[in-house]
């Protein structure tokens, strides 16, 4: 297993790539690549690394966010449009915008996805006027944008005040189950990548970029830094994903 660096090992989640030093340039075309190859046998990879965990999780945001009807609600990095698919309701516009063509062209398929918008853009840059969304989410897709602190200041931008910010992410898992989550990470999700998907090193770099990511504490940091308020997470199965939520100050 290669040593896991600790989370502050880097200097800066921007000039990473899983475990390597890339420009900023250089990661996001290099996460592009990543999506773009896996974006097939994405859905089905989720469920089978995740042994289906992740649709409870993504269950736990949808019902944290809240929806009403007259909301607008933009899915960042939610190409295949599961989460919001389960965000869509009566008198709701609901949103994808996500960087990548061919994991909108799979979400596009669902059913479902008759009622939603699918918008190219990335966090740092969203086709959106100032305080016009209610809310905004994003689900295990902010340890992929290229800039943080521009995505976190590009989604506090597009916020209503008194707006939402749902974060659900891959975290620090409890100290107790950590070598065996190292383990099935490092050993078990490239192969799966490999079988499955065609794509080991895709994976490897999905698994090194979770040990790249803040955990808890410190993304709450940044997020109150960027200027959210009422910043707060909840841990879900043991730490191993984390919901983070955050409000936009009102004027």
């Amino acid at each position: 297993m290669p040593e896991v660096p600790p989370h502050d090992a880097k200097t800066s989640l921007d000039a990473s790539f899983g475990f390597e030093n890339v420009s900023s340039e250089d990661r996001e075309r290099r996460i592009r690549q990543v999506f773009e190859s896996v974006a097939p046998r994405y859905d089905l990879m989720n469920d089978m690394m995740s042994f289906g965990l992740h649709r409870l999780w993504k269950r736990y945001l949808v019902g944290a966010a809240e929806a009403k009807p007259g909301q607008k609600i933009i899915d960042l990095a939610g190409g295949t449009g599961d989460v919001a698919i389960a965000m869509s309701g009566p008198g709701r516009e609901v949103v994808v915008c996500d960087p990548s063509p061919a994991m909108m062209a799979m979400g596009r398929r669902r059913k479902g996805a008759e009622s939603l918008s699918f918008v190219e853009g990335t966090a740092e840059s969203m086709p959106f006027p100032d305080g016009s969304v209610d809310i905004v989410t994003i689900a295990f897709g902010l340890r992929n944008v290229t800039r943080l602190s521009w995505a976190l200041a590009e989604i506090l931008r597009v916020l209503k005040p008194g707006g939402r910010f749902l974060c659900l992410e891959f975290s620090r898992p409890w100290a107790v189950i950590r070598p065996l989550y190292d383990a099935y990470s490092f050993h078990i999700i490239p192969r799966l990548g490999a079988w499955v998907a065609k794509e080991p090193a895709a994976y490897t770099y999905l698994v090194e970029s979770i040990r790249a990511f803040p955990d808890q504490k410190t993304l709450a940091g940044h997020l109150s830094d960027a200027g959210f308020t009422q910043v707060e997470w909840h841990n879900l199965t043991f730490g191993v994903a984390c919901l983070h939520m955050a409000r936009k100050g009102m004027k």
